[in-house]
């Protein structure tokens, strides 16, 4: 799914090199390049969903024809939105856990990786329970868990995986983006791994640390 972006094996031996020095960085300068998309990547971080936004507007209905292509949307506010996994019929609500980015998130891997997105949304691998996750609400959570994980609330991050993003922000702007859906197929791998069903949905939407996310890195590009 990742392509030739050879930057993740790198993230994963930078990582793996420190691996017992613990997992926080006292300091560490930016280049000026680093600084720049590190800022453009927190800005976008700040920009809540707002469903009166033409361009917020116009994203949603294209993620939804990116998901159902041959199906028409009969309106922002719809039962339809269920389908996807959103909580109720106004997607809108379920933004606010983690803004805009979120919704950038699922569009960037819908149209990236179509085929990745269309297996996770459909639930096309493994034996799959009655009730399942609900996808979009996921696909929000994995965002919210990365920004966490690679402490990006912060003016610069202090913690390993987050350092080592930011070295890669340089290689690839695109990082987060991708990073986002190679997070998200972990999450349904440990899904199906768990045998979950709704249930566990809780349990499931963070199943695992940074160095175990690093490992996956290195098994999805080689």
């Amino acid at each position: 799914m990742v392509g030739p972006r050879s930057w993740l094996g790198g993230f994963l031996f930078r990582s793996s090199r420190r691996q017992g020095h613990g997992d926080r960085i006292l300091d560490f300068s930016l280049s000026p390049l680093q600084e720049q998309r590190l800022q453009r990547l927190q800005e976008r971080l700040q920009v809540p969903f707002d469903e009166t936004r033409p361009d917020h507007q116009e994203a949603l209905r294209a993620l939804w024809h990116a998901a159902f292509p041959e199906v028409k949307l009969k309106g922002l506010i719809s039962e339809q939105w269920k389908e996807m996994g959103w909580q109720g019929p106004n997607p809108s609500t379920d933004f606010r856990g983690c803004g805009y980015i979120s919704l950038e998130n699922l569009l960037f891997f819908a149209r990236t990786y179509p085929a990745s997105f269309h297996r996770l949304l459909f639930k096309q691998d493994g034996k799959r329970a009655m009730w399942e996750y609900p996808f979009a609400v996921a696909g929000i959570n994995v965002s919210f868990m990365l920004i966490q994980m690679l402490d990006l609330y912060s003016a610069k991050p202090k913690c390993l995986p987050g350092v080592n993003f930011v070295k890669i922000l340089s290689e690839d702007e695109e990082a987060f983006d991708v990073l986002y859906c190679i997070a998200f197929e972990m999450m349904d791998a440990q899904w199906l791994a768990m045998r979950a069903s709704y249930m566990e949905f809780n349990v499931c939407r963070f199943p695992f640390y940074p160095k175990d996310l690093l490992k996956s890195y290195y098994f999805t590009l080689y």
